[in-house]
């Protein structure tokens, strides 16, 4: 395993967007867009289970995450890594709000669909290249 740095941290606390990418069932890839947050060591991901990526998560724990500096767009960080754990209830539904007041000011995620539930990905590095 390797750690993040404090300046890789720093990116992942900020308000930057990550590419997420994971491996759908026929091999192929598949990217999105998410916010982004960390625990300091590893990298966490809020995703709906109704979502492409929680399916292909589900199968193959294996992820690719890039983040641009969204101040300096030629500073960006990737890292390859493995879901190591996914936690719903509560926990989750605390995590999307706090990202929903880091990205957008508003105190609740207000995009929630009904019934929608949410899931807390810890994402543990294997790799970490940054520019």
């Amino acid at each position: 395993m390797v750690s993040l740095t404090p300046e890789q941290k720093k990116l992942f606390e900020d308000k930057n967007f990550a590419f997420v990418a994971t491996v759908n069932k026929d091999g192929s890839p598949q990217v999105t867009a998410t916010w982004v947050d960390t625990d300091g060591k590893n990298v966490l991901v809020n995703v709906a289970t109704s979502r492409q990526k929680f399916r292909n998560i589900s199968k193959d724990p294996r992820v690719a995450v890039a983040l641009v500096d969204q101040k300096n767009p030629y500073e960006e960080i990737i890292i390859r890594g493995k879901v190591i754990s996914m936690e719903k209830g509560r926990v989750a539904d605390d995590h999307i709000d706090k990202m929903s007041k880091k990205y957008t000011g508003q105190d609740k995620y207000g995009s929630r669909r009904p019934g929608e539930q949410r899931v807390l990905l810890t994402i543990e590095p294997s790799k970490i290249v940054m520019w």
